[in-house]
């Protein structure tokens, strides 16, 4: 072999060598990888988007929304058939009693009296796994996954945390904090989206 063809030789193996970690790190947001795809319920779900929950200058975490197909408006995103993840991976120390407000204040803002009140006891059920983490550490990861026929179940770490919620109005209004009208970061919601 010549020089040339041993240089384009060494060239390929690296590119091949290189493309399975683009394959598996689709996108990172503040240092956190989300992949491409990931599988919940035995379906495998695309990343529609990522971006990064800030509030003042700091930065409190990064989200990604996988869907089975991706979509890039919220009316689509909320009617998608199949499971659906929002995984979320903590950037800084947030105590429960924190997160649990935000998530509140989130859905109070996005939902009206009415949808509340048909949701309240999953709402009030989704209080509880924040009464059972004390405090959500860096680092820590945290998936809200949607399952047709089973309901939204939450994992901290991988690990399950709460109850299973039933109710697909109960997951879209959740989907909402970050999708609706008053979205909790007006620059996360068009990360998510796949926008950026």
């Amino acid at each position: 072999m010549n020089r040339r063809t041993i240089l384009h030789t060494l060239m390929a193996v690296a590119i091949a060598a290189a493309l399975p970690s683009f394959a598996l790190a689709a996108v990172d947001v503040a240092g956190v990888k989300f992949d491409d795809t990931v599988t919940v319920a035995g379906q495998p779900l695309k990343l529609n988007g990522a971006g990064l929950r800030t509030k003042v200058i700091f930065k409190v975490y990064a989200a990604g929304l996988y869907l089975t197909d991706k979509k890039s408006t919220v009316p689509d995103v909320l009617a998608v058939p199949g499971p659906r993840r929002v995984a979320i991976t903590m950037l800084r120390e947030v105590s429960s009693e924190e997160f649990g407000k935000a998530f509140t204040d989130g859905l109070n803002a996005n939902t009206g009296k009415d949808e509340r009140n048909k949701i309240l006891p999953q709402i009030m059920k989704f209080g509880e796994v924040f009464a059972q983490t004390p405090v959500l550490k860096k680092g820590d990861q945290l998936s809200l996954d949607w399952t047709p026929n089973e309901g939204t179940q939450c994992y901290l770490n991988g690990k399950k945390i709460g109850e299973l919620m039933p109710d697909l109005a109960f997951y879209n209004a959740v989907l909402r904090i970050w999708l609706g009208d008053k979205p909790v970061d007006s620059s996360l919601k068009p990360a998510l989206l796949g926008e950026k």
